[in-house]
């Protein structure tokens, strides 16, 4: 926890104060774990947390505001996701090691903080534009580093002239999100087991980036 925490009316929050705050969120992440968001209620969390609801709305004005602090926290955390990409290669099996490594770290981002995305992407399917910026920003660092290696082979004429590298890097990280909120179960009855997604999902990432087939 960094800077200073303030309350609704605007105090500077002590040290305890943080700890109840903090202890709040926390016990609101577990909920949505667990919870559909629409039945998280001020006072389950507030009880969760040992405390009161009228201790919750000291520090957030409803269950939305302190679900988007949380989503905060994720966004910056999402950054680290970049750094899947930042000096890969993209030729011959380095490429191939390089899809790999994206699916396997955007997948492993995605159920770890699964609870939280599921509600970012409900809540910007439904117009929220404070989660869509979030959502956007959660992504960015992966859609960036796609839309820089392609076009960095595109500039190298190594994929055709006509491919958009911010379109194509779009299209890629839409892709990886629909599939990784659905790694829960989302295999049953579609013909295929769950250990084969990663490997496809790499295959399509690299033609994508390349216009090639990997390199193994």
């Amino acid at each position: 926890m960094t800077g200073h925490v303030r309350t609704v009316d605007g105090r500077v929050a002590g040290r305890r104060g943080q700890a109840t705050r903090q202890k709040l969120l926390d016990c609101l992440g577990e909920m949505l774990g667990s919870a559909p968001y629409r039945d998280v209620k001020v006072i389950d969390v507030a009880r969760r947390a040992g405390t009161s609801p009228a201790t919750f709305y000291q520090y957030f004005p409803d269950v939305e505001s302190a679900v988007l602090e949380i989503a905060e926290d994720l966004a910056a955390g999402g950054a680290g996701l970049g750094g899947l990409l930042e000096g890969r290669s993209w030729t011959g099996r380095a490429g191939w090691q390089t899809a790999q490594e994206l699916v396997d770290g955007f997948m492993d981002f995605w159920r770890a903080n699964d609870a939280i995305l599921r509600v970012v992407d409900l809540a910007a399917a439904e117009g929220d534009k404070r989660f869509a910026k979030l959502r956007l920003r959660i992504l960015g660092t992966v859609h960036k580093g796609l839309t820089e290696a392609i076009g960095g082979l595109r500039s190298k004429g190594k994929v055709d002239q006509d491919v958009s590298p911010a379109a194509t890097a779009a299209s890629l990280v839409a892709m990886l999100s629909a599939a990784a909120s659905h790694q829960k179960g989302g295999h049953t009855g579609w013909g295929y087991k769950a250990a084969e997604l990663r490997p496809s999902l790499a295959h399509l990432v690299h033609l994508g980036v390349t216009g090639k087939r990997p390199t193994r």
